[in-house]
């Protein structure tokens, strides 16, 4: 009888340590830069209860979504995203929590869509969020941190931009031009640079705007200015809603992100529950999905229950910036690297794992041999694990408290104890850079 073999779930992937470590390099960097901010990490479970996220989204999102009902009967889903749950332990504990606070958290999502570039069916996404303020100061800090993050990855300020758009502002404008039930048009206003001018007009129809209104939001849309907004807008809400815009901006050229961001109407985010200011973050010639988006959702705790509780923040997903990384080449060596590998021409196993052990003590990454073998063997495993320096536990020029050792690098050999071993891999490693 024939056994097939076991295969990958479709929209999902296999981490085998070589993309484990690149993986290790976008988590260790999305971490160290929140940490810099003064972000604080949490989590939360892998799955809830189905209605935290109809309450949300309503009904329609179930096609989204890996839905199950438990042993208990309970009608339980795997989280898509990050945000209701954050609102969810931030209504647990509203009175304890002081606020504003600012977390990030790394979950693995899930979503039931087409598997396709740049999207799949499990993931892993940054959520930085801040909780409990109002202030446009918290849209900039959320922005500068995104900025910093991808200079860190190293690419320039040329090669992103943050776009940055107002569901305040744009509520105001249809309010202006009497368009009726904008909970319709939002949806439609998504989808406007990815449908063509005439589905567009036909779905503003649907929606119940007239010719001339469809032409005046179109128009209002395509403004690239904070001056064409100005001129384009009459009432006093809409002002208001403009110079949140106009501080975000200044804030973040005084703090040296002026390059990093610009003004992108287009920019609407689908979900109902945005209430401010929202961004998206492409490569420049956006030849990609966004690789982040966010926004303000001040009313979130509120629609799920709670108190109503500000709050802002966005999500940045890592299968569109690994690719987006990788087409600039800015993804590290995924080989192994280790700093030292310890070596017998005896096969003397209890001084390799002495030796081993000697230097692992002072933080050195140490591998070594797990069964006697040939020198040859010893050197080409070195070799393949990335060994910067291979130390002999029992080579004849060595005396006592010194080991013969080879820096990998150039193939010289040297004689000397553990210290000089070690100084000379710092030092090799200073020049390197």
């Amino acid at each position: 009888m024939s056994i097939s073999i076991p295969q990958l779930p479709k929209g999902t992937r296999d981490f085998y340590p070589e993309a484990q470590r690149i993986q290790n390099y976008i988590f260790d960097t999305w971490r160290s830069t929140a940490e810099s901010f003064a972000y604080e990490e949490y989590e939360g479970p892998m799955f809830e209860h189905l209605e935290l996220y109809t309450g949300k989204s309503g009904e329609e999102i179930v096609s989204q979504l890996y839905n199950f009902k438990d042993k208990g009967d309970r009608e339980i889903a795997l989280r898509p995203e990050m945000t209701p749950t954050l609102a969810r332990l931030v209504i647990q504990k509203a009175r304890e929590l002081k606020k504003p606070f600012k977390w990030f958290s790394m979950p693995r999502l899930f979503r039931y869509e087409k598997a396709q570039k740049g999207r799949l069916r499990e993931f892993f996404q940054l959520n930085m969020d801040i909780i409990g303020t109002e202030s446009i100061y918290a849209e900039a800090d959320l922005m500068a941190a995104i900025a910093t993050m991808l200079r860190k990855f190293g690419l320039k300020d040329n090669e992103f931009a943050i776009g940055v758009s107002s569901r305040k502002l744009l509520a105001t404008y249809l309010e202006e031009i009497g368009a009726p039930n904008p909970s319709l048009v939002y949806p439609v206003l998504d989808r406007r640079l990815k449908i063509g001018p005439e589905a567009f007009a036909k779905a503003l129809t649907e929606a119940g705007l007239s010719e001339t209104q469809i032409k005046q939001l179109d128009d209002f849309m395509s403004c690239k200015s904070l001056e064409e907004v100005r001129n384009a807008v009459k009432s006093e809400n809409a002002a208001a809603a403009l110079k949140e815009i106009e501080d975000l901006f200044e804030t973040l050229a005084a703090a040296g992100y002026g390059d990093c961001v610009n003004l992108d109407l287009s920019i609407v985010r689908g979900l109902a529950y945005y209430t401010g200011i929202v961004f998206e973050v492409f490569d420049k010639g956006k030849s990609m999905r966004a690789i982040a988006g966010g926004g303000r959702y001040d009313s979130l705790t509120e629609k799920l229950g709670g108190e109503r509780i500000p709050g802002v923040g966005f999500g940045m997903g890592d299968v569109v910036l690994a690719d987006l990384l990788a087409e600039h080449k800015l993804l590290p060596s995924p080989k192994q690297s280790v700093d030292f590998y310890i070596a017998s021409f005896t096969n003397d196993m209890k001084k390799v794992f002495e030796t081993a052990q000697m230097f692992r003590a002072g933080g050195k990454v140490v591998s070594h041999p797990l069964a006697p073998m040939k020198m040859g063997k010893q050197l080409d495993q070195a070799n393949y694990q990335g060994a910067t320096i291979v130390v002999y536990v029992d080579g004849s020029k060595a005396g006592a408290g010194e080991f013969e050792y080879k820096d990998m690098r150039t193939g010289e050999m040297f004689v000397g104890n553990a210290d000089t071993i070690v100084e000379r891999l710092k030092t090799e490693v200073k020049k390197a850079e």
